[in-house]
């Protein structure tokens, strides 16, 4: 039974990137509506976009860059489920370093993106309902530290 508190913001199965091979592939974002939402953000900031990554392993994003009048905002797309977050600068994972979407994020929301804001990804996980999150999973967010949603969807866990 999920609590209140924790009814919010509920990950599904795949947020982490750890996958059970008797539970089927997880589902793939896709990349090409990203691509399309990003040059429609990049022409509303009236900006350009930068570089593009796909996901590799083990990361569990694409990531994205889009210059606009206040510089590079780092774009993440999560490879699974249709989340967006926004992060000042580029890395491999996250725990809390991530930033406010910026006033063009919409157009993501507008594209059927989940645009996740700043206070959400760096809620606690004691706010979130984890129930669906294995043994293994709960291994690897204490080996690496993590205390906040974002660190659980954004890693490059290994």
């Amino acid at each position: 039974m999920v609590d209140d508190e924790k009814a919010g913001f509920r990950l599904p199965r795949g947020a982490t990137g750890f996958y059970r091979p008797e539970h089927g592939p997880l589902p793939e974002t896709d990349v090409r509506a990203f691509r399309s939402a990003l040059y429609a953000a990049a022409r509303l900031a009236a900006g350009k976009v930068g570089d593009v990554e796909a996901q590799t392993y083990p990361r569990t994003f694409h990531t994205a860059s889009v210059f606009d009048g206040a510089g590079e905002q780092v774009v993440l797309c999560h490879a699974h489920h249709p989340w967006i977050a926004f992060a000042r600068v580029r890395r491999d994972w996250y725990d809390d370093e991530f930033a406010a979407p910026p006033p063009w994020a919409g157009v993501f929301a507008q594209a059927g993106f989940v645009v996740l804001t700043h206070e959400q990804l760096t809620a606690p996980l004691s706010t979130v309902d984890t129930s669906v999150l294995t043994q293994g999973e709960w291994r690897a967010i204490r080996l690496y530290g993590i205390t906040a949603l974002g660190g659980v969807v954004f890693n490059a866990w290994d």
